[in-house]
């Protein structure tokens, strides 16, 4: 029955990933936590495998697909990587209901801000004419500062939550590629992918080398399921309108959080 579970779980996360660019480790840690009865420790740990082998799978379709900016991604994913670390290695001081229940808030913040995001119509944004000009450039040298300093604190802001919650952060990169990048939303969502593959990989060395280990039996399957669902996200991201999957997903990452935050509570 696990393996059941894990497998179509699994799938809902590879989609989730493929076609919105982020979001499955939301619903990886209650699957590993409710469904398959993993501690938030080994939870939180297992989702880095999931989200990251998904990711990578997936970035390897967005980018066949021409969605990648791949030196935007890699550069956003080397601001984060510090944070990352320093994420993963908190987050085996802090007990599995703090976890937990930091987990249900962060849930609640996710799908709040997705719903404002699709109420004031987030999907129709086409990004900025200066989207591909260097935050940075060094010769001659030139500061885009305001955006390199919102880049920045996104980035850490991204590191951190992956490395002491397991999340891939997508719900975060996607926007922060969007808004500070200025790339439009389709480009933005394939290159999160880069993002989240990067931080997922040095979260969870960082988490292996202080001794938070997942339950492999179970992560490997939901892994497989993942990698291949975020391939058939990344394609139905080519050719539909996302934003009623968003809506839905919106909807099951606000009950999900609900119960989360009940069960942690009771």
């Amino acid at each position: 029955m696990h393996l059941v579970i894990a497998l179509l779980a699994g799938a809902l996360i590879g989609i989730s990933l493929g076609a919105l660019g982020g979001g499955g480790s939301i619903l990886a840690v209650p699957v590993l936590v409710f469904g398959l009865g993993q501690t938030a420790q080994q939870a939180t740990t297992g989702s880095l495998v999931v989200v990251g082998t998904g990711a990578l799978i997936g970035l390897v379709a967005a980018h066949r697909q021409g969605t990648v900016l791949l030196a935007r991604g890699l550069g956003f994913a080397g601001v984060a990587v510090l944070g990352a670390a320093v994420g993963a290695k908190a987050s085996v001081h802090v007990p599995d209901q703090v976890l937990l229940g930091a987990f249900s808030v962060l849930m609640i913040v996710v799908a709040t801000l997705m719903a404002v995001r699709q109420v004031r119509g987030g999907a129709s944004y086409d990004g900025r004419p200066d989207a591909l000009e260097p935050v940075i450039h060094l010769h001659p040298f030139a500061c885009q500062c305001p955006r390199a300093l919102k880049l920045v604190v996104t980035a850490t802001a991204v590191g951190l939550l992956t490395g002491f919650l397991g999340v891939g952060g997508g719900f975060l990169v996607v926007p922060a590629l969007a808004l500070v990048l200025g790339l439009p939303l389709r480009q933005a969502a394939g290159t999160s992918l880069a993002v989240i593959a990067v931080t997922s990989a040095v979260a969870l060395g960082v988490r292996a080398g202080v001794g938070a280990h997942p339950d492999w039996g179970l992560v490997l399957p939901l892994a497989a399921a993942a990698a291949a669902g975020s391939v058939l996200g990344s394609r139905i991201a080519a050719r539909t309108d996302t934003r009623r999957l968003g809506q839905a997903f919106t909807a099951l990452v606000a009950v999900i959080a609900v119960g989360t935050a009940a069960t942690v509570l009771s």
